[in-house]
């Protein structure tokens, strides 16, 4: 009998390029000189995760019409990723990021250069929704897409809708960022974030996000019975406001240091009224101690990734295991350089199962 296909999976939103200082080097010491130059985006990281994990990930964005675009294209196509459904305009520009890392006491930085972005500027009729969908079963979208411009956040909603009734699972990463939020200067950014993010979530079923982001929704501080957790407090207040959502899913993460994070997450599933913590290892729960970070960018999108990964994969897909497998995932996204999770899925399960990190394969 032969095995079915994996799921199709769609993400969308902008994929950058991502200028690095090198090692850790300050802006100042860097340039002029040289950076360190690879792609990125929230969504574009969700999607090369997948596709490192085995699933069939397809991402969809809007880019210009020249050589660095290509190599975008190029490279997205190197990792596993369809390409197919990609819009090339005359419109806009490749959005940039610059990235100063942070080490010990000395926070990480990043400057946004992406206003005018052909993502940005691009209607929802420029892309062809019922091709791009057909097929597929999961979408995926971050909060850091609405946040570019007043257009692209048109196009989420009316993503997002397309998806739903089309009967696709929903998942939605809040990714706030404040310094995104602008394209209404009469609303202050906390305000036009949630006021947008509101109209997107009658349409999602799984929703990335922490207690600070669950009070901006629902206007309200999350509550928390005595000797209860405020995670899960927050997870069914978001669930009980929005009632389309099934789960809602938090890293948790105490950070030590630049360099030094402890992380665990949490998976809150309406129908079983319950809250899984990871990773448990020997009925226990353990953070993982990530004492030498090389890189933490996109360890929220490579959680996210792991968790639609699992739930999509009928070994893995039982609530416990599968944030057992996307905190693993998340883990192993800290040692990588650059925003792309390059991890398979035989790493993950083997950090999942052991919790004992650093051999040696051979």
């Amino acid at each position: 009998m032969s095995t079915p296909p994996s799921p199709r999976i769609i993400t969308f939103g902008e994929v950058m390029g991502r200028l690095a200082t090198p090692g850790f080097q300050r802006f100042q010491q860097a340039m002029p000189g040289s950076l360190d130059v690879t792609f990125a985006g929230a969504e574009v990281n969700v999607a090369a995760s997948l596709a490192s994990l085995g699933a069939r990930a397809a991402f969809v964005t809007a880019l210009p019409l020249h050589a660095v675009a290509d190599a975008v294209v190029a490279t997205l196509r190197g990792l596993g990723i369809d390409t197919a459904h990609l819009v090339r305009t005359p419109q806009g520009r490749l959005g940039l990021y610059f990235f100063e890392k942070g080490v010990n006491q000395r926070p990480a930085s990043v400057i946004y250069d992406r206003e005018g972005s052909s993502l940005s500027l691009l209607p929802p009729q420029a892309y062809d929704w019922a091709s791009i969908f057909d097929g597929a079963s999961w979408f995926h979208l971050s909060g850091v897409t609405p946040a570019l411009s007043q257009n692209a956040a048109a196009v989420a909603l009316h993503a997002v809708q397309q998806a739903s009734a089309r009967g696709l699972h929903v998942s939605f990463d809040m990714n706030f960022r404040t310094r995104l939020w602008q394209w209404d200067p009469a609303t202050p950014p906390r305000e036009l974030a949630a006021r947008t993010v509101r109209e997107l979530l009658p349409h999602v079923d799984l929703f990335f996000g922490g207690p600070d982001d669950v009070a901006l929704l629902t206007e309200k501080p999350v509550t928390v019975p005595a000797g209860g957790d405020l995670r899960v407090g927050a997870a069914r207040q978001l669930a009980a406001h929005f009632p389309r959502l099934s789960r809602v899913a938090m890293t948790l993460r105490r950070t030590h240091s630049a360099s030094h994070h402890d992380l665990g997450g949490m998976l809150y599933q309406r129908d079983a009224g319950l809250a899984f913590h990871t990773p448990l290892r020997d009925g226990q729960p353990g953070d993982y101690a990530i004492t030498s970070i090389v890189d933490r960018l996109g360890g929220g999108d490579a959680f996210a990734a792991g968790l639609i990964f699992a739930l999509t994969t009928p070994a893995l897909s039982t609530p416990q295991i599968a944030l057992n497998f996307a905190t693993a995932a998340s883990c192993l996204a800290h040692s990588i350089d650059g925003d792309f999770n390059l991890t398979n899925r035989a790493e993950v399960e083997a950090l999942m199962n052991t919790g004992n990190p650093g051999a040696v394969g051979r």
